[in-house]
């Protein structure tokens, strides 16, 4: 599942390549085509992401707000104008990355036939963007919009003054593992598989500790973490956790096999200790973890 770096460098692109122009909306699959006739014709006038939510809001007051979940990704596409990502999403499809599309010298004719199951297609006039597999994406007014967001622990990338509070105050008074709390939207927006894994290793916490076994000086900890990693995961376009004293060359590119300590590591030597990394089920998902270095 995108996490949420990956819904701000959405929110950061819908800004650059479509805000303050007036979009054709349609529902190529059909499934959106009331959704979209609301919105067909109206300028975008911004866009803004919170955890896993992102929000373009449109001239007439009203929202369009998705959630990726497991599958959902939009490729976008456009003239010579065009200097986005060509897909921000998941699953990762073969060819398509979070990275700028040089495309090729043709003229720009307007995008391409609809592929597959295309839920929504946004068109400008000098770019388009296609969404498949969200697991939500409906138009909302403002209200609404304030009611989900009520819902939501703070989000790492939009801290205000007291974030890290109101985080440690969400974290610290449940008994449930940490491991499953770092991924409740309710405590910390934006956080999924791979950064509550990581971070839970950089702090050395185990993630079977309960929210009442922290510390607030741990929960500090994983907040400044938390922040520190995601920013960097919107700058790079991908997650990188570890620390350039634990790759091979820290002058080189990081490649995917050096970009984590623990995740996807099951049965491999930790990095620090040489502990083989643990894999268990918490919740439903994925856990893994140093039982060494993240000791109870």
């Amino acid at each position: 599942m995108p996490e949420g770096h990956s819904i701000h460098r959405l929110a950061r692109q819908f800004t650059s390549v479509f805000a303050g122009q007036r979009l054709a909306v349609s529902s190529p699959q059909g499934r959106f085509a009331a959704g979209a006739a609301k919105l067909d014709g109206q300028v975008l006038t911004g866009a803004q992401a919170h955890g896993k939510q992102l929000f373009l809001e449109f001239g007439n007051d009203l929202f369009l707000r998705i959630h990726l979940g497991l599958y959902g990704a939009f490729d976008f596409g456009g003239d010579d104008t065009f200097r986005g990502a060509s897909s921000i999403g998941a699953p990762r499809r073969v060819g398509e990355q979070e990275t700028a599309d040089d495309g090729d010298a043709s003229p720009y004719a307007g995008p391409p036939p609809p592929k597959g199951a295309v839920r929504v297609r946004l068109v400008s006039d000098h770019g388009w963007a296609d969404l498949r597999g969200p697991t939500a994406c409906d138009v909302i007014t403002d209200p609404e919009r304030r009611a989900v967001l009520a819902r939501l622990g703070p989000d790492p990338l939009n801290a205000g003054e007291d974030s890290a509070l109101e985080f440690q105050s969400r974290l610290l008074r449940r008994r449930t593992p940490v491991a499953a709390l770092l991924m409740n939207q309710e405590v910390l927006a934006g956080v999924g598989n791979v950064y509550r894994a990581e971070v839970l290793f950089r702090q050395r916490i185990s993630p079977w500790h309960t929210g009442t076994q922290i510390r607030p000086e741990q929960a500090q900890g994983l907040w400044d973490d938390v922040v520190s990693v995601m920013t960097d995961g919107v700058a790079d376009g991908r997650i990188i956790t570890t620390r350039p004293e634990h790759r091979e060359d820290p002058r080189l590119p990081v490649p995917v096999s050096e970009a984590h300590y623990v995740y996807r590591r099951q049965g491999l030597p930790c990095r620090i200790c040489g502990t083989a990394v643990a894999l268990t089920e918490l919740a439903a998902r994925k856990l893994y973890w140093c039982p060494s270095c993240q000791a109870e």
